[in-house]
């Protein structure tokens, strides 16, 4: 199989992608990929890293606050397309595959003036500008979330969850010990996302001193950019701060409680395993989009949501205890959770990008 794979901009659109690469490469190791993305977004250095093809463009979103400055945005998009025809045809695919963030639009979308099979995928219950503007081009439109599937052509959409959550099934839990914890003892874990969040961040500083009493244990993890804020701030014992976690996937899987945003690959992550969650949507996101994909799981009391204007510490500990303390209610967080994980995302995507190519 020859795949043409476009994804970028966050990390919520890059690793599904990587993750769909993953299983189809599982199927058919003899597949082919070409990888096309940006010339200055994530996709930039992780994709080269992955041995993968990569072939960048120079393009960038649609600015809505100085309507002057789209003069350039279109002439870089009449740019790639010119550019995209010759290197399509070039590598001539079996399929053209976009996941999410505005390179998709002219990759997709010349791709099936050309006469390739395409398909797309939506990972946010609201879907993003470009994932509307292709679903006229795509033959085939996977959404994560049910909620979804109302914005696009029924005989075209179909619910495959995040190919994310297909990969965490396979990752082996980490022991506890070599995070230098207690085996006994629940595990909160608090992440806003691998940035970090300033108020966020700014707010649980004070909160360190209220952990001691409790009988959990917590990791607070504050981005790369807020760690020298917060590393040589005073904590109880139970209390560990780090930049990042490594192998998140690995420690999700020894979590009894989550704290974190509400992106599309956390909540795949996290209904793949049934992870009761407190979610803190981004209000800073297109179409607020995080507080709806949140509320998609609040609905099937899966998460509790405290939006950012109405944190406090006060706040958060009540709804952690009352989360961590109550058997009844954990249980069915759990249950809840894990009732609207899509564990075999990635092959559902690999079935039908396979049926699309045999022309069934």
């Amino acid at each position: 199989m020859k795949v043409i794979i476009s994804a970028g901009g966050t990390g919520g659109h890059i690793y599904p992608a990587l993750a769909i690469i993953h299983k189809i490469k599982e199927m058919e190791p003899k597949s082919e990929f070409l990888y096309i993305g940006t010339t200055d977004r994530m996709e930039h250095t992780i994709i080269p890293k992955e041995n993968i093809p990569y072939f960048a463009i120079e393009i960038s979103g649609l600015n809505r606050k100085h309507l002057f400055k789209n003069v350039k945005v279109v002439k870089n998009y009449l740019k790639s397309i010119r550019s995209l025809r010759k290197k399509i045809k070039e590598f001539n695919p079996d399929i053209v595959l976009g996941v999410g963030g505005y390179v998709t639009a002219p990759v997709v979308s010349t791709a099936k003036k050309l006469g390739y099979k395409t398909l797309i995928h939506e990972q946010n219950s609201i879907p993003g500008v470009s994932n509307k503007f292709l679903s006229k081009y795509a033959d085939k439109i996977a959404v994560s979330l049910e909620e979804s599937l109302q914005y696009f052509p029924k005989e075209k959409v179909f619910l495959s969850g995040n190919p994310r959550s297909e990969e965490i099934g396979k990752v082996k839990a980490i022991s506890k010990q070599d995070l230098g914890l207690s085996e006994n003892k629940k595990l909160v874990l608090i992440v806003m996302g691998s940035l970090g969040s300033t108020s966020i961040n700014e707010k649980l500083k004070e909160m360190l001193p209220f952990f001691e009493e409790k009988n959990y244990e917590l990791i607070l993890v504050t981005g790369k950019d807020y760690y020298e804020q917060l590393k040589d701030e005073k904590r109880p014992s139970n209390v560990k701060i780090v930049p990042y976690l490594e192998e998140m996937l690995r420690v999700l899987k020894k979590t009894d409680l989550i704290v974190t945003r509400a992106g599309a690959s956390t909540i795949a992550e996290i209904t793949a395993i049934g992870l009761p969650s407190i979610m803190i949507p981004s209000p800073y996101v297109t179409h607020n989009h995080q507080l709806k994909n949140a509320q998609a799981l609040e609905k099937k009391n899966a998460t509790i949501i405290i939006e950012e204007k109405d944190f406090t510490k006060e706040l958060l500990l009540q709804k952690i205890d009352f989360i961590l303390n109550d058997d009844k209610v954990y249980e069915k967080m759990k249950k809840s959770a894990k009732a609207l994980g899509v564990e075999d995302s990635a092959t559902r995507i690999y079935k039908t990008i396979r049926a699309l190519i045999d022309g069934e």
